[in-house]
Order: structure tokens, then C-alpha cells, then sequence
């Protein structure tokens, strides 16, 4: 069995039933197993409120192919990071036949991947900060050269900030890189940014009302998005009308290029000219209690519970053949 891809197919959904047997798979192995768990639960409340036939699955503990032996119908992903939204666990459904909500494999690797979501940004217009590859110590002093200090060090393909660290002095770029490289061998350099920090969720395609994210410490980090309680949040986020519609428009087409799909977010910085500039793209976004696709969604009038049935709707796209 295989899964035929259909966009056509896509619809709005009015009876629980008509989903199936929906299983909702979280935790997993990942450094984002703790915020994996939250999503996952929060999102299983809000399915089997509305009155869908949905059991948690974590991966950690039993094997995938246990979804077929169990009459799974589809599954929502709430795995985050590698193994979860990097295009290997949507392989794995494609083979086994059963719809998932989401990106696709193509979309999903690619998603993850930061390096190549900013050269495919780049090559559709979207703009985003300019960036060294850090592929050994030889890289470091290229890019303090190149990119001034401050800068920021970053992993290619975790998300959650995991592995960041912002660097002021050279001395502090083996650190860094060292802190990058924990996570995965592949890390990268961009400029320090100083303007403000805004978030666009896609919801089936179109964009919600874009949110400014105002950190009381240097940068939105893992602590700010999930432990910290005096991280700020505008939605609206105060942008004119024109610069909302805008940035709109680029997280949109910086979705499309990636060949992301179904729902998710566009993160980007402001630079000193008021010029937004990508940051990465998300596409199983955390739906816990500080999250910002919830946020989002709220400012547009759809409840979380209502969130989570349309992101489920996006698995439709998928029908076994």
C-alpha cells in the first residue's frame, strides 16, 4: 500500500467519525522530547473533546509498525526535530499507507534544514540574513570577518533554538561551534540582528495574523519560548497594515519553496531599515501553552480545539491506494 497525494481532495470535515481510528504520535528521541510530550497531549485533549477516536503513540517506546497491527486511519505528528519533522517519519507513513497531517517528506527535510530553507528563500525573492558555513574550526575567523560581532551560531537543523549561542567576542566562536556541533555536525553563522522578531502561522494556506515576539533577555531562546514567563507577545503585532500583508506574503512563498504544506510558521527579524528577513520555517510548530500557532489562531477566531481539527484536516490530502 502507498499514499496517493491529491490537493484536490482537501475538505472540511463536520463529523468526528469521518476521520477514523487517529493516532497522535509525540515524544520520540529527539533533544525536543520534553515540548514533543506537551504538544502531544494538548493535542490529543483537544481531538477526543470534539469527539474523535484519537490514543496517544510514542515511538520511544514501541516500534511504528505497530500503527498498521493497531488500525491506525492516520496520525497527527507531534514529534519535533530530527526523526519527528525532518521527512524520515513522513517516509516511513508514506510506506506504510497512512495519512499524516502536514508537510510531506520533500517539505519536511527540507523544512529542517536551515541552510537550505535561506538558499531557496533566496532564490524566490524572500529575503534573509546573509551566513557562513561553519564546516570546521578553519571557518570561525571567515565568519567574524566576514559577519561582524555580534553574531549567532546555530545548528543547520534543529529547531526550538536548541544549540544556539550568541557570540560578541571572537574568543567565544569555538564554544559556539562546539555547542552547534553537539547536536548534529553542520552549523552555521548569520549576523546579530537587532530589530524586532515577528512569527507567520500558515493554516491551510493562508497566513494568520503575523505575532511580534519581544524577549525580556538577548533572543528568543529555549528557555524564553517555554519556561520563561515575562517573554512578550503582540498580536496584533502592531505592524501596518501594509507591512502585516507583506510579511504575509513571504512566509507564504517561503513555504511554497520549500514545498511545505498543510500548516505551520515562517519566522523572521526585522533588520535596522524596518526589512524583514527570514529566519527558518517550521513545520510541526508546538502547540503547548506557550505556543504561538495557538496564539495566532486565537486572533483570527479559531479556537485551539478548532486548530487542532483543521490541522488534522490536512491529512486528507493523503488516501491510500
Amino acid at each position: 500500500m502507498r499514499l496517493r497525494y491529491d490537493s484536490r481532495t482537501a475538505r472540511r470535515v463536520t463529523q468526528p467519525e469521518d476521520f477514523g481510528r487517529v493516532v497522535v504520535l509525540l515524544g520520540g528521541t529527539s533533544s525536543e522530547r520534553e515540548i514533543s510530550l506537551l504538544t502531544g497531549h494538548a493535542v490529543l485533549a483537544a481531538l477526543q473533546r470534539r469527539g474523535v477516536q484519537a490514543e496517544a503513540f510514542d515511538p520511544a517506546s514501541r516500534p511504528l509498525s505497530d500503527l498498521q497491527s493497531m488500525g491506525c486511519e492516520r496520525v497527527w505528528i507531534a514529534l519535533h526535530g530530527p526523526g519527528g519533522e525532518d521527512g524520515t517519519l513522513q517516509g516511513a507513513l508514506e510506506f506504510m499507507g497512512i495519512p499524516y497531517t502536514g508537510s510531506g517528506v520533500m517539505g519536511s527535510a527540507i523544512g529542517m534544514d536551515k541552510l537550505r530553507t535561506k538558499r531557496l528563500a533566496q532564490s524566490v525573492g524572500v529575503p534573509t540574513a546573509d551566513f557562513v558555513v561553519l564546516r570546521g574550526p578553519d571557518d570561525l575567523q571567515v565568519a567574524v570577518e566576514r559577519l561582524g560581532l555580534p553574531l549567532i551560531v546555530k545548528p543547520a537543523s534543529q529547531g526550538s533554538s536548541v544549540g544556539m549561542t550568541r557570540v560578541t567576542e571572537a574568543g567565544q566562536m569555538h564554544a559556539a561551534w562546539e555547542a552547534a556541533t553537539r547536536h548534529e555536525r553542520l552549523a552555521f553563522a548569520e549576523p546579530w540582528i537587532t530589530g524586532g522578531e515577528y512569527t507567520v502561522a500558515i493554516l491551510q494556506g493562508r497566513a494568520l495574523p503575523a505575532i511580534r515576539i519581544q524577549p525580556a533577555h538577548d533572543f528568543y531562546d529555549y528557555e524564553a519560548k517555554y519556561l520563561r514567563d515575562d517573554t512578550k507577545y503582540l498580536c496584533p503585532s502592531g505592524l501596518p497594515q501594509a507591512a502585516e500583508a507583506h510579511l504575509a506574503t513571504l512566509a507564504l512563498a517561503a513555504f511554497e519553496a520549500c514545498g511545505a504544506e498543510g500548516w505551520g510558521r515562517a519566522d523572521f527579524m526585522m533588520d535596522r531599515a524596518g526589512r524583514p528577513q527570514l529566519l527558518e520555517i517550521n513545520t510541526v510548530p508546538g502547540m503547548t501553552d506557550h505556543s504561538l500557532v495557538p496564539m495566532a489562531a486565537r486572533a483570527a477566531g479559531i479556537g485551539f480545539d478548532e486548530l487542532v481539527w483543521q490541522v488534522l484536516e490536512t491529512s486528507l490530502v493523503r488516501t491510500p491506494c
